[in-house]
C-alpha cells in the first residue's frame, strides 16, 4: 500500500479538503503513476453533490487524469516507466461478457463495469474506486491508455471523458466526409464535437441558445451556427441532418431536433438531465424512420483509437487550469456554464 494525497468531500454539502488515501501496491499488471492533470467534468458535480444516487463519502471524484508512469508491474508488457498515459471512465470490467469481448467494457453485462471512482473497490473490500482529484493512482494495463507525444498533456486530459463520449457516437453512427452533424450545447461536450466531426469531414452546425457563442462555435469548427430559440432559423436549417449529437444536460424539447433528421437520422442523447425530456412527436419518429438513441463513452480501443485520431490531427480540449484549492468555485462556475471549455486541474497544487 501507499499513501496518496487527494481532494475529498465529505458530504453532498461540504466543501472540498485534502485527504490521505491507500493504493494498492502495483500487482503483476498494474500501472502505477503519477497523476499531473485531471478534468473536471459535470459528471464529477452531479456525484460530489449527492445528485445521481448512490455517492460513498469520502468522495474523490475525477475521470479524465493523465501523467506519467513511475512503476510496472513484472507482467506489464504494454508501458514502461516514463511513459505519458491516462485512465478515462472506466478502471476495470469483467472482461468475459459478450459486451467486453466486443471492446464495450462499458456496458459490462456481467459484473457491471468498476468505474474511476464511487465504484466498489475489489481490491480494498468495503471501500470505494478513488478519482484522478490524487497525486497517483494505480490501475491494471489493460484500462491505461498511451497520450500520444504531440499533445498538450494538460490539454489531453479532457479527452478521455468529453473526447470519447462524443467521438464514439460520431463513428458509431457513420460520420464520415460529406456527413451533416448537428451538435446541441456548446460545453464542455459540445466543444469538442464539432472538433472531431469537422476532423472526420462532416459538415457541422451547431444549435445554440446563446447568441454570444456564435463566433467561438465558428472558431471550434462550425460551419453554421442556429440560435435554437428563433423558430425562423431552425426552419431555415432544413433538414437532412444525419445525426444530431445532443449535449444538453437540462430537460428540453426534442421534437425541434426530431424534425431537422433526415431519412435514418439519428438523434443521439449524451447529457443526462435530473428530470426527463417533455415526451416527443413518435409520428416525426415514424414518418422517416428516425431514432432517439443514447451513448455511453467508449470501451478501452475505441478510447485509444480516439486519441490516436486527435494526435493526428493536433486535437485537444479547450482548457482553464485551476488549482486544486479552486474546486467549490470551478464547480460554482460549471452550475453558471463560465468556463471554456473544461476546467482541468494541476494536481502539483496538492503540496500548496
Amino acid at each position: 500500500m501507499s499513501t496518496a494525497r487527494a481532494y475529498a468531500v465529505s458530504s453532498a454539502t461540504a466543501a472540498f479538503g485534502p485527504l490521505a488515501i491507500e493504493r494498492r501496491s502495483p500487482g503483476p499488471t498494474d500501472v502505477q503513476f503519477d497523476i499531473k492533470y485531471c478534468g473536471v467534468c459535470h459528471s464529477d458535480l452531479h456525484t460530489a453533490r449527492g445528485e445521481w444516487a448512490g455517492t460513498v463519502y469520502p468522495c474523490v471524484p475525477g475521470h479524465e487524469l493523465v501523467g506519467i508512469v513511475t512503476a510496472v508491474g513484472a507482467e506489464v508488457t504494454r508501458f514502461a516507466v516514463g511513459d505519458r498515459v491516462g485512465v478515462g471512465c472506466m478502471v476495470d470490467a469483467c472482461r468475459t461478457c459478450d459486451s467486453c469481448q466486443a471492446g464495450l467494457e462499458q456496458y459490462c453485462d456481467k459484473r457491471g463495469t468498476v468505474y474511476t471512482y464511487n465504484s466498489p473497490d475489489k481490491h480494498q473490500l468495503g471501500k470505494p474506486t478513488y478519482g484522478g482529484y490524487s497525486s497517483h493512482v494505480v490501475v491494471d494495463q489493460a484500462f491505461v491508455l498511451r497520450i500520444p507525444s504531440n499533445l498538450d498533456l494538460a490539454a489531453a486530459a479532457p479527452l478521455l471523458c468529453a473526447g470519447i463520449t462524443t467521438y464514439s457516437p460520431l463513428r458509431h453512427w457513420g460520420v464520415t466526409e460529406g456527413s451533416r452533424v448537428g451538435v446541441v450545447g456548446l460545453g464542455g461536450l459540445g466543444h469538442m464535437a464539432l472538433k472531431l466531426a469537422k476532423a472526420f469531414g462532416a459538415h457541422t452546425t451547431l444549435f445554440t441558445t446563446s447568441p454570444g457563442k456564435v463566433e467561438d462555435a465558428r472558431r471550434l469548427g462550425a460551419d453554421a451556427v442556429v440560435i435554437s430559440k428563433d423558430a425562423a432559423a431552425m426552419k431555415a436549417a432544413g433538414g437532412g441532418f444525419d445525426v444530431i449529437v445532443n449535449t444538453v444536460s437540462t430537460a428540453h424539447n426534442l421534437d425541434p431536433y426530431i424534425n431537422l433528421l433526415g431519412r435514418d437520422g439519428a438523434l443521439v442523447m449524451l447529457g443526462a438531465p435530473p428530470t426527463p425530456h417533455p415526451s416527443p412527436n413518435t409520428g416525426a419518429l415514424i414518418g422517416r424512420r428516425r431514432s432517439i438513441a443514447g451513448s455511453l463513452i467508449g470501451g478501452i480501443a475505441e478510447t485509444q483509437e480516439m486519441l490516436d485520431f486527435c494526435g493526428v490531427h493536433g486535437i485537444v480540449s479547450d482548457i482553464e487550469q485551476i488549482s486544486v484549492q479552486k474546486l467549490d468555485e470551478a464547480y460554482e462556475r460549471m452550475l453558471k456554464s463560465d468556463v471554456k471549455y473544461r476546467f482541468v486541474i494541476d494536481l502539483a497544487t496538492l503540496g500548496a
